[in-house]
């Protein structure tokens, strides 16, 4: 069947041209199935040339690591307080010497040692840097699945004990929240709540694809859904050996840790260097950071009950509407493709291979229509390690530590491949036969995994209906010697979260304490303003700032602030209020021009004040004079907004409009593309009969009087069609532009409208526009001319305004602005791969300033069939604060809801038009540089013609002097903008943060979800400069800096082997992986160029909330809804082996919605939510779920509804059965796993950046 008739798979957001072959993709084979899935065909896994018996030549497991012999300790350092350095009891069993060289066969059961089987002579060790560069592999060859076996967890305390003998993890008790891990302070949010952080879209490699034969010639059908296009070039996974972690809880009750500090114990040696998060030198209260040993006894592992998520507020104009979430969760990211796996839509036999028998028994899969190559479901055979987690032992919940996690006893006839490199499974945890080396010619990217926020309790990391792990008794004599890291070891975002909900979503967050770390992104929290602005409107990097740059420098800790003027608050929080001082206009600093804040010191009794930003000294105006209380601050203090607020709005005066005459009201114009695509899609009939009931509800500031926006309409293909809608006329009357190369108004009168005054002929026009073009067959279309249409438009009525272009194909009439296809994938990966980032004229950039200097937005609606160049078409609206959308292969059956509900949300958001922000400073540091969608003319003037609730700006800070502990730094961004009633405004946010001089005060006290925002935006900006691999590795090196300067200054002295974290930065290795392995730095084959263009600019103005959900998405298990309760399910990590076979999960991550159906999810649950017992039955291509008479389905509803407003883009659904062809796409969101696109496992990259670290430090 032609794939363009499953609409659903169409990719959220771009599947590939049509007639594109992707390059033949290496196929990885060891991507164990979640679970124990039964793989669709035997993977492919190279030809036997590339495997070698035994070790490879020259790697050794341990090569990244100085000593083979560390054993792993992960502890979570940092906690937020100075004290407990050097508090740190001694291991209780001391790692061996580090010198002494070990073989295969010496690791005990309980060691994390993803080495090849025992070959009796120890392996050589390769240098220890290894380039990180992805390579490519050749595999070719099938290998048959093998089915994999699980058995229940060992429970006798025998077997514990034997698993744990060589795991000791001690010197801590483990804390309650977690295996060996103190409860951090801020962990996590629970997952219901509010959204959970998303992860990158790179499917995971859980299940590595067989490499697919190169696609044939003749393939050109209609591009499938794939995700994105064709297959996916196969990257290499990080190749170094995986850190030790010892990931057991301790084998006897030990001694509590120190304060917060709790360093793993370095159990036997292992071949991974071993993590330890330990607190900064400093009091730190409780233990924040311990060990992670193993949940401690009876913990259960997330079982926290969840807050009630709810949505974010409209904006602060007005009263918001009516929601509660902290409107701070926008986000989402784009769908990535896999790497090698067949794209989706070339048809053709399965590559040879597929004789081989089922995995786990299951029959094998029959062949999927469109689907060139074996289907995708996670294929490879199962990785021969047991990934068991030693048995419970005392202070450990008993309980299926690993379940679903442990791979299949080894094969007969798998043991002759040499095993592939530690972090080289295509799954992050499940161990494969035989499968310790890597392929050759495997890219040595570390195997380092990263480090997400501790495990919960042991039992926390699996479901309790996933698969227990094997008991010892079942496993092998090959499979009882080698373990790979434990995932529940290392830190979990997911308890990260709930930790943080549970500790600060109780209480308001109160503004008043200078330099204090506000609730995770992922916490529902309420907010008092009382001096500094809400995080809702401004998130820092850190909150204690160096006092001087080399201290800056040495830490490499990015100071920033993400920026989001105009933010949506939820109902329980009040808009900032507005002051007005007359026509004297606004109180300010005679010299800086800083606005009257609540930091500014009143002196002389009341009748002049000094500003805090740069000491001068200026007179109180008589009309603002006050007297001063006996602390020195003005009597009438809590009555002024400016004097006690971090937030608060000015009426400006006539001085700070344009020409100093007040802006007329703005206006709206829609731009409707009438080529054949456009009209043949059904776009332009949607548009026009939408925009018949849209135009009521345009924005004002009071909803009880209608908006003072006026409204204009154009059309065009080759030429431009404008219409006069005048209400006196009884017709609307239609004028014609032919001459697009100097592109006029040809009526002044009649083309801006009063709605409610023109309504009759508006709607008249609307229904006739789409009858006028629909036997077009005018295919091409123009670009430029359209927005300088508009632009003259505006101009003539002398207003700032919006234009609203809905587009459908490469613009390459004869025109200005015109443009070819520049498409060309040889240059991916190349130094002239930057070139396809950025635009193909310079047409446009010219353009773009024109309509900032006139105060016009453009939001640009895409429906692309193929390559439409959007780093070209992006230019203006990223340039003049618009906003792009883009609904790839369109189709009005499927895309009709979220067309239509973005389109309504982006008519009705509050805006502000003609904007200026300014980010002036204290003494000491200035902001340097800027990050978002917006123009500069200058170095310190961020222009931005529109400006919405969702868009943020990102201004980056450098020390120009030293700073002073006493006074602090302090900051205040000043928006001066025009609302859309035509009142020009100044909104003021202020912020003062802490400056130290101890790096262990700056470590306690930064966010890394923002961190994470600047970083992506600094490295996606970077591509504009620069190939692809450098961005890559000077992320992984900065992370690896920043890490290094913590273990090297702040951490008690502990052992070389082990990885410490500081608490608070815990998930930076996690979240950063996410980063690197996204679609934009590490794009598969099939993803289109337009779609990384598109995410690019996309990720530039996200917000922290929807950055945090694109990069690591939420995925909730339905199976444990409670439909009594408000709360959501605790999410899950994003892994192939959380999901149970017998679970329905829900993904989301700000711009795709996934619902995964386990193939044995119970009759009930299926009943209540599909309204049929049968799995067979689903229909995947439905994109709403069926309205049913019951609680459950009710309340899923409901949370789908809360998650989509708490997103700024309408979320389409995509239900996903398990081993359905569309499964790949899913998984490509499973972050923590690998991805077909090379990108390593979290594990792996944790030791990777284990591997870089120690480098550094040595």
């Amino acid at each position: 069947m032609n794939v363009n008739q499953q609409p659903h798979m169409a990719s959220p957001y771009g599947q590939p041209q049509p007639g594109y072959q992707g390059y033949p993709q290496p196929g990885y084979g060891g991507g164990h199935m979640p679970a124990g899935y039964p793989a669709q065909n035997a993977p492919y896994n190279g030809p036997g040339s590339a495997y070698q018996q035994g070790p490879p030549q020259g790697y050794s497991p341990y090569a990244s690591f100085p000593s083979k012999t560390l054993a792993t300790n992960l502890v979570s350092d940092l906690s937020s307080s100075p004290l407990d350095l050097g508090m740190r009891g001694p291991p209780t069993s001391g790692a061996p010497p580090v010198s002494a060289a070990q073989n295969y066969s010496q690791f005990g059961q309980g060691d994390a040692q993803n080495g090849p089987p025992p070959m009796g002579a120890p392996p050589q060790r390769p240098p220890a840097s290894q380039p990180y560069t992805p390579g490519v592999m050749n595999m070719s060859g099938p290998q048959p699945p093998y089915s994999q076996q699980f058995g229940a967890p060992p429970v006798s305390m025998q077997q514990m004990t034997n698993q744990m003998a060589s795991m000791q993890v001690g010197s801590t008790a483990p804390s309650p929240a977690g295996p060996g891990y103190a409860p951090p302070s801020v962990s996590q949010a629970p997952v219901s709540a509010a959204y959970t952080p998303a992860a990158p879209h790179t499917f995971p490699p859980t299940s590595a694809a067989p490499t697919q034969p190169p696609l044939t010639e003749g393939v050109a059908q209609a591009p499938p859904p794939s995700y994105y296009g064709s297959p996916p070039t196969a990257q290499q996974p990080f190749s170094n050996a995986p850190p030790s972690f010892s990931a057991a809880g301790p084998t006897q009750p030990q001694a509590p840790p120190p304060v917060s500090q709790h360093s793993f114990p370095q159990g036997p040696p292992v071949s991974q260097p071993p993590f330890s998060t330990a607190p900064p030198p400093g009091p730190i209260p409780g233990p924040r950071n311990q060990s992670y040993d193993g949940p401690p006894p009876g913990q259960p592992s997330f079982q926290r009950p969840p807050l009630p998520a709810s949505q974010p507020p409209m904006f602060p104009g007005g009263p918001p509407p009516p929601t509660s979430t902290p409107s701070q969760m926008p986000g989402g990211m784009p769908p990535q493709p896999p790497v090698s796996q067949p794209s989706l839509y070339h048809s053709g036999p399965p590559p040879a291979g597929a004789g081989f028998p089922p995995q786990g028994g299951a029959p094998p899969r029959p062949h999927l229509p469109g689907m060139q190559g074996p289907p995708m479901g996670s294929q490879g055979p199962p990785m021969a390690q047991a990934n068991h987690v030693p048995p419970s032992q005392p202070g450990m919940s008993p309980g299926p530590h690993n379940s679903g996690m442990s791979g299949p006893p080894p094969q007969p006839g798998m043991q002759g491949y040499p095993p592939q490199q530690n972090g080289a499974f295509g799954q992050v945890r499940g161990p494969q036969p035989g499968y310790a080396a890597p392929y050759a010619g495997q890219p040595n990217y570390g195997a380092g995994p990263t480090a997400p926020a501790p495990a919960q309790s042991a039992p926390k990391r699996l479901d309790p209906d996933s698969i227990p792990s094997p008991q010892a008794s079942d496993m092998p004599p090959v499979q009882k010697t080698r373990h790979r890291i434990d995932p529940d070891a290392i830190p979990s975002p997911i308890q990260v979260i709930e930790d943080d909900k549970v500790n600060k979503g109780s209480e308001p967050f109160t503004t008043g304490v200078r330099g204090q770390a506000p609730p995770l992104v992922t916490t529902n929290f309420q907010v008092k303003d009382q001096g500094n602005a809400s995080p809702r409107y401004i998130r820092c990097t850190a909150y204690n700032i160096p006092c001087n740059s080399d201290m800056a420098k040495q830490s490499q800790v990015p100071l920033a602030a993400v920026i989001k003027p105009l933010a949506t608050l939820p109902p329980d929080e009040t808009p900032p209020y507005l002051v007005d001082h007359g026509e004297t206009g606004p109180i300010r600093c005679n010299r800086c021009k800083a606005y009257m804040c609540p930091f500014m010191h009143f002196i002389e009794g009341g009748r002049r004040f000094q500003c805090s930003f740069c000491n001068c000294v200026t007179e109180v105006p008589p009309h603002y004079f006050q007297h001063l209380d006996h602390t020195g601050k003005r009597v009438d203090c809590y009555e002024r907004p400016e004097l006690s607020m971090g937030s608060y709005e000015f009426m400006a005066t006539m001085d700070y409009c344009k020409n100093n005459k007040f802006p007329q009201p703005p206006a709206y114009i829609f731009l409707i593309d009438v080529s054949y695509n456009a009209v043949k899609s059904g776009m332009v009939g949607m548009v026009c009969q939408e925009l018949k009931t849209l135009l009521d509800y345009l924005p004002r500031e009071n909803p009880e009087v209608e908006s003072n926006i006026r409204v204009g309409f154009v059309t065009y293909n080759k030429v431009l069609h404008f219409y006069n809608v005048k209400a006196s006329l009884a017709q609307p009357q239609m004028m014609v532009v032919s001459d697009v190369a100097d592109t006029f108004l040809p009526l002044l009168d009649g083309f801006l409208v009063n709605v409610s005054e023109s309504r009759v002929v508006i709607e008249s026009l609307l229904d006739q526009i789409p009858e006028m073009f629909a036997d077009t067959r005018e295919t091409e279309t123009v670009f430029a001319p359209v927005i300088q249409a508009g632009l003259e438009a505006l101009k003539a009525a002398d207003c700032a305004g919006k234009l609203f272009i809905f587009h459908s194909s490469l613009p390459i009439a004869e025109a200005p602005g015109k443009l070819k296809n520049r498409e060309d994938k040889k240059l991916v990966g190349t130094d002239k791969e930057k070139s396809l980032f950025q635009p193909q004229v310079g047409f446009y950039n010219t353009l773009a300033k024109e309509c900032v200097a006139q105060g016009c937005c453009v939001d640009l609606f895409l429906f692309p069939n193929q390559y439409v160049d959007v780093a070209t078409l992006g230019v203006v609206p990223t340039s003049t604060g618009g906003t792009i959308y883009k609904y790839t292969y369109f189709q009005a059956a499927t895309d009709q809801e979220r067309f239509l509900n973005d389109l309504r949300r982006d008519v009705q958001k509050q805006m502000g038009f003609d904007a200026v922000l300014r980010v002036r400073t204290s003494t000491g540091i200035r902001a340097t540089d800027f990050f978002g969608s917006f123009y500069m003319s200058n170095t310190t003037d961020v222009e931005l013609a529109g400006l919405d609730c969702d868009k943020t700006v990102t201004v980056e800070f450098r020390h120009d002097d030293k700073l002073s502990e006493e006074t602090g730094a302090l900051m205040q961004c000043a928006v001066l903008y025009t609302s859309c009633s035509g009142q020009r405004r100044l909104r003021i946010h202020n912020m003062a943060v802490n400056c130290c001089s101890q790096l262990a005060d700056l470590y306690r006290n930064c966010e890394t979800d923002t961190i994470i925002n600047f970083l992506a935006k600094y490295a996606y900006r970077s591509l504009l400069s620069g190939p692809t691999k450098n961005v890559r590795d000077s992320l992984v090196n900065q992370c690896a800096q920043i890490l290094a300067c913590y273990r090297k200054n702040c951490a008690s002295p502990s052992s070389a082997g082990q990885l410490i974290l500081p608490e608070c930065m815990k998930l930076l290795p996690v979240y950063l992986n996410c980063v690197l392995k996204s679609d934009v730095l590490q794009p598969g084959a099939d993803v289109s160029l337009d779609d990384r263009a598109y995410l690019r600019q996309l990720v530039s103005g996200m917000d922290v909330a929807e950055s945090h959900a694109f990069f690591y998405p939420r995925l909730l298990p339905l199976q444990k809804l409670d439909v009594e309760s408000t709360a959501l399910p605790v999410a899950v990590r994003d892994s192939e082996e959380r999901l149970s076979r017998g679970g329905v999960y829900l993904l989301e991550n700000g711009l795709n919605l996934f619902i995964w159906v386990g193939m044995n999810a119970q009759q009930e649950l299926l009943q209540n939510i599909f309204g049929t017992t049968s799995f067979s039955q689903i229909d995947p291509s439905m994109t709403s779920l069926p309205v049913l008479d019951n609680p459950f389905s009710k309340r899923l509803k409901e949370i789908i509804e809360s998650i989509r407003a708490e997103r700024s883009r309408y979320m389409k659904l995509i239900v996903v059965k398990q081993e359905d062809k569309l499964e790949l796409i899913f998984k490509h969101f499973l972050v923590e796993d690998k991805s077909n696109n090379g990108g390593a496992s979290y594990v792996d990259f944790l030791c990777h950046m284990h591997k870089e670290i120690r480098q550094l430090l040595s």
